[in-house]
């Protein structure tokens, strides 16, 4: 069998994205942040389906990983998720993972320590196919599978988090290239307005981008990427003028690892 190839290889010009997306460009990343609220009411809202804001530990915590369904489990097996993979940072802000193993409504704690969480990923499942319930990553006293306090969620049948959240790693900075902001109501009459916000070490919240929508979508093109240092939150947020909107945000970014790493 003849040996795979690409126009690259052969010294004809393909285009930069689609090598950084290959993994053929050194020290470069892209990542892609997609993010879905189906219910965002007349307060602020972080673009995820756990409503409110996401909320960031201090430190660095093991935390725990449960479903509201017994269905999610490995053992015995369930038809829904038997193990979730979590993308995220340590306390120093460098990237860590780790698949913990689902026990259904029982949390499962970590055994690594997390400051931020970037991903979370069904890794497999039952016939199902799919998370039957909706999985929680977060702390605190776990009711029904539901924990306290929620770092990371993803919703039933979707098997990936659908959060407008990302925290720059350590040794990286991150180059916005583009977003989308995107709502829906029965009505179409009220307005939601829409941010898109970055959060560095000070603590202070910075607006890059705000739109206000009827129905439809605004996109966010950056013609000039926008430079975020590491260690800086990345979150997509709205408020509704009324209440039931379903609102969604996916941003695109290309990580460069800083010169002194």
């Amino acid at each position: 069998m003849a040996e795979k190839s690409s126009i690259t290889r052969v010294g004809t010009f393909e285009p930069f994205e689609l090598q950084v997306s290959r993994g053929q460009i050194a020290y470069h990343k892209a990542v892609t942040v997609f993010g879905y609220n189906p219910d965002i009411d007349q307060a602020e809202e972080t673009i995820w389906p756990n409503g409110g804001l996401t909320p960031h530990p201090a430190t660095a915590i093991s935390m725990e990983v449960s479903s509201t369904s017994a269905l999610d489990d490995a053992t015995p097996l369930g038809t829904g998720a038997h193990t979730l993979l979590i993308n995220g940072l340590d306390n120093d802000f460098n990237e860590i993972s780790e698949t913990v193993t689902l026990n259904g409504q029982t949390p499962v704690q970590t055994v690594l320590l997390f400051r931020r969480i970037n991903y979370l990923r069904v890794q497999s499942a039952g016939t199902g196919l799919a998370n039957a319930g909706t999985i929680y990553v977060g702390t605190g006293t776990v009711t029904a599978g539901v924990p306290a306090i929620s770092y990371g969620v993803v919703a039933p049948g979707f098997n990936n988090s659908t959060t407008a959240h990302y925290t720059v790693p350590a040794g990286y900075t991150a180059y916005l290239t583009a977003g989308l902001l995107s709502c829906g109501q029965a009505g179409g009459s009220n307005a939601i307005t829409g941010r898109l916000l970055t959060t560095g070490a000070e603590g202070i919240r910075h607006t890059v981008a705000v739109t206000t929508l009827n129905n439809g979508a605004a996109p966010y093109p950056f013609p000039y990427p926008v430079p975020i240092l590491e260690k800086t939150d990345i979150e997509a947020t709205a408020v509704g003028a009324s209440n039931n909107n379903a609102v969604s945000a996916m941003f695109n970014m290309v990580l460069i690892q800083n010169a002194d790493r």
